[in-house]
């Protein structure tokens, strides 16, 4: 992120007034906001250069200083001041990091990062200096890693868009989630063949396309529009394509031909597709000057020296409140707990031929136990209690739930469900179904809403509370004449109040 900043060297050596202070404090700003957030900044770089869906984060920074340099010419005039905004707008997003910290959410605090960069520019440049470097400031938000959270959305629309087009080729087609079967074939719409890896990127090139070869805003907007729903439609084709060949030929050879396509040359393809479409209305030249409204210069009270102070004083209270107050609700639960009696259910044997069990890592204590009533009816209970909540261990994160993404078991479709909770069907091996129920406890809230958990230990961390959590799950197999859904939901109601079982639990795992 100090590169950017490095780009600005040339102007103090080239003797423009006003400039070499500011760049000095912005580049001490910056330093010290990567000096004292380095676990967030060191984890968005690993998460640049290990996952695929991010590796065009890569490139963003020498894009800004690419960016900046065009502007050089029309930069030089402009004077640098204090624009005390800034430093209150930096104070918002170390406000969000204290939030992303104490809810555990890496995404929140990774874009408070970013935030406080760009804060730190607009404060410290001023407010002539920011507008006139306006994109590039924006453009900074493609440092973070986003996206993730609409691979479930974006599995289910490839699907439907596969079998809206086998439909309309004439082929059988069945769906279920994010599986299809077709006469000679079942396929599943994985995690890494939703398209989010080229949405997100084509989202970062299709705002720096928008701005280098467009002056129309309208245009602009158009343009994005398209680089939003042509990736998307242009999956949907490439998994029907898939499909397609296999329903030709065979499963074998239509993944191999899907694994030859899709890729990079893949987004490279639909990114030439969105160019060829949108040649046309090209209507800006790179001779065309880059500034337009730059506000007058104004003098401030304040230097960049006192700006400097007063960014670190706004950066150093996260910290403050990180050491004093987030770890206050860490008590142990270091004493076994055993499973409850359920009056009408008794303990049996796990004995199951395709095994299923929840996934929740850094967990300090799981329970797991199956049950019979007199009806002959199996259900199968998980108990997961945490003591506190952090980075590396939260009940809700990436991967955790009903089903483990490294497991046999997939998610098919999201059932009706009960009351505080959340229901799904899960497919496993040989075609075997299961339901599953999910309740978290979190502060005696019962919710199965991830964004409810997530306030609920928000306020706990907020504010020195208890930061305990509990994840009941009740699944049961399903088969031809059974009711697994009739079965689970009996077995909740026999549980009694879930808040009372989770506060239970907590209580045995403190002390004997």
């Amino acid at each position: 992120m100090g590169s950017a900043t490095r780009a600005f060297a040339k102007f103090g050596g080239a003797g423009v007034t006003g400039w070499r202070p500011h760049l000095i404090a912005l580049g001490v700003t910056l330093t010290l906001i990567l000096a004292l957030f380095a676990r967030d900044a060191a984890a968005m770089a690993t998460i640049w250069w290990t996952s695929s869906t991010f590796n065009h984060c890569l490139v963003i920074i020498p894009i800004i200083i690419w960016l900046i340099s065009l502007r050089y010419g029309e930069l030089k005039p402009l004077t640098p001041s204090i624009w005390p905004v800034g430093l209150g707008f930096l104070a918002g997003a170390a406000l969000l990091w204290v939030f992303g910290e104490a809810a555990g959410l890496g995404l929140l605090r990774h874009t408070a990062l970013v935030l406080m960069v760009q804060a730190s520019v607009i404060a410290i440049l001023g407010k002539q200096v920011s507008r006139a470097l306006m994109f590039p400031i924006f453009y900074l938000v493609f440092l973070i890693p986003f996206g993730e959270e609409l691979v479930p959305v974006l599995q289910t629309l490839t699907a439907k868009i596969c079998v809206f087009l086998l439909t309309h080729s004439n082929i059988p087609s069945k769906i279920d989630g994010i599986f299809i079967t077709v006469p000679n074939g079942f396929y599943q719409v994985a995690a890494a063949c939703s398209g989010v890896k080229f949405l997100v990127a084509m989202i970062a090139y299709g705002s720096l396309a928008a701005q280098v070869l467009f002056r129309s805003n309208r245009r602009r907007a158009l343009f994005m529009v398209a680089a939003v729903i042509i990736p998307i439609l242009a999956n949907g084709v490439r998994a029907f394509g898939t499909i397609y060949i296999g329903y030709l030929t065979n499963t074998n050879f239509a993944q191999s031909f899907d694994h030859v396509i899709y890729g990079w040359f893949f987004f490279g393809l639909v990114m030439g597709l969105l160019m060829l479409l949108s040649w046309h209305w090209f209507d800006r030249k790179m001779s065309d000057p880059w500034l337009h409204n730059i506000p007058p210069a104004q003098r401030s009270a304040f230097s960049p020296i006192q700006a400097t102070l007063a960014a670190f004083i706004i950066l150093l209270l996260p910290m403050v409140w990180s050491l004093a107050v987030a770890n206050a609700g860490h008590v142990p639960v270091e004493h076994p707990i055993d499973m409850p009696d359920v009056p009408g259910w008794q303990r049996v044997d796990v004995d199951q031929v395709h095994p299923w069990s929840p996934r929740f890592d850094g967990a300090d204590h799981r329970l797991f136990g199956r049950f019979r009533n007199q009806k002959g009816e199996l259900v199968d209970l998980s108990i997961t209690l945490y003591g506190w909540q952090d980075e590396r261990r939260k009940i809700i994160g990436y991967g955790h739930g009903a089903v483990d993404p490294e497991g046999p078991w997939r998610w098919t479709s999201d059932e009706s469900p009960p009351s505080h909770g959340k229901a799904e069907r899960l497919l496993g091996p040989d075609k075997v179904t299961r339901l599953v129920e999910s309740y978290y406890v979190v502060g005696g809230l019962v919710s199965a809403n991830p964004a409810a958990i997530k306030l609920s230990t928000l306020a706990s961390k907020l504010f020195g509370g208890d930061q305990a959590a509990v994840a009941i799950l009740v699944s049961s197999q399903e088969a031809q004449g059974y009711d697994a859904r009739a079965a689970v939901d009996a077995f909740v109601a026999a549980l009694g109040p879930l808040d009372t079982l989770a506060a239970r639990d907590i209580a045995l795992a403190r002390k004997h």
